[in-house]
C-alpha cells in the first residue's frame, strides 16, 4: 500500500463552478504538490481530467511521474460501456493499473443492480486482458448492491474504491459500508470527517477534517482491510469547509493537506 494524495484534495486549489481561483492549481502543479508532501501516488478526478491535456502537456507529466516515481492513477465517472472502453485506453496509455470511477449511467441516473452487474460483464474481459482494475467508488449506490454485482461478476479486475465518507448521503455508516465492501477494495480513500449535532438540536453537520482529527478510525480500517487481503493505495481526500474568502480557503486545504 502506497500513500497518495487525490486531486479532491485540492478541490478549492483547483476550482469548480462557482469558486474559480485566480491562479487554479493545474495537472503538474498537482504532481509537484505531490512530490512536496512525498508521497509515491497520486489520483486524477474527474476535476483534474489527464485527457483532457494536449499530447505534449501530458507525455511531459507522465515523464515527471516516471522520473519522480510516482504511481499515477486515473479516475471518471460512469458505467456507461463506450464511456469506460475509451477510458480503459486512455488508463493504459498513461501506464497506469486503476480506474477509479463512480456506478452511474446516463449523466447521474443510477443503474439497478442487475443492470450494473449487465455493464461490468461486458467490460470485464477488456480491463482483465489489459491488466487495468476498474474501482467502482461508493456514493449513492447501497453497499449490499455494489457487493451483490461483485459477486455476480467475479473478477479480480472489477472491484471498489472504498470512500470513508460518501456513503453517509444515503445513509449507510462507515463501518457497515467498509466490512460490506473490503474484500474487493483495490483502492481506498482517506477522508477524514465530523458528524455533530447543531446546537439547537434538529439536525446534523457533517464537516471535513485534517487526517486524524476526526471521527474515522484509520487503524481499525487499515487492520480491516488487511485481513480481508485488500490491495490498494491509500489516497488522501479532504472536505475543508468554505471559509470567508476563496484565498482563505485555499489556504486552510493547503494546511489539512500538508
Amino acid at each position: 500500500m502506497k500513500l497518495g494524495i487525490g486531486s479532491y484534495a485540492y478541490m478549492w486549489s483547483i476550482g469548480f463552478p462557482g469558486a474559480t481561483p485566480d491562479s487554479p492549481m493545474n495537472a503538474m502543479g498537482f504532481l509537484e504538490a505531490a512530490r512536496r508532501l512525498g508521497v509515491r501516488a497520486v489520483q486524477y478526478g474527474p476535476n483534474l481530467p489527464l485527457h483532457a491535456l494536449p499530447a505534449g502537456e501530458l507525455n511531459a507529466l507522465l515523464a515527471t511521474a516516471r522520473e519522480w516515481d510516482v504511481e499515477v492513477e486515473l479516475g471518471t465517472r460512469g458505467v456507461d460501456t463506450d464511456h469506460l472502453l475509451r477510458m480503459l485506453e486512455f488508463t493504459v496509455r498513461c501506464g497506469s493499473r486503476l480506474l477509479r470511477t463512480v456506478p452511474e449511467v446516463e449523466e447521474g441516473r443510477l443503474p439497478s443492480r442487475d443492470e450494473l452487474i449487465s455493464l461490468l460483464r461486458r467490460v470485464e474481459p477488456r480491463f482483465r486482458e489489459a491488466g487495468v482494475r476498474l474501482a467502482m467508488e461508493n456514493s449513492l449506490m447501497r453497499a449490499a448492491d455494489l457487493a451483490a454485482a461483485l459477486r455476480a461478476t467475479g473478477s479480480e479486475f472489477i472491484g471498489i474504491t472504498l470512500d470513508t465518507v460518501n456513503s453517509l448521503a444515503i445513509p449507510e455508516g462507515t463501518r457497515e459500508v467498509a466490512e460490506a465492501l473490503a474484500s474487493w477494495t483495490c483502492c481506498l480513500h482517506i477522508k477524514d470527517f465530523i458528524v455533530r449535532r447543531e446546537w439547537h438540536m434538529m439536525g446534523f453537520r457533517v464537516e471535513g477534517r485534517p487526517a486524524g482529527q476526526g471521527q474515522l478510525d484509520a487503524p481499525w480500517l487499515l487492520a480491516l482491510l488487511e485481513q480481508a487481503g485488500a490491495r490498494c493505495n491509500a489516497i488522501l481526500e479532504l472536505w475543508p469547509p468554505e471559509q470567508g474568502s476563496l484565498p482563505e480557503t485555499i489556504a486552510l486545504e493547503q494546511r489539512w493537506a500538508e
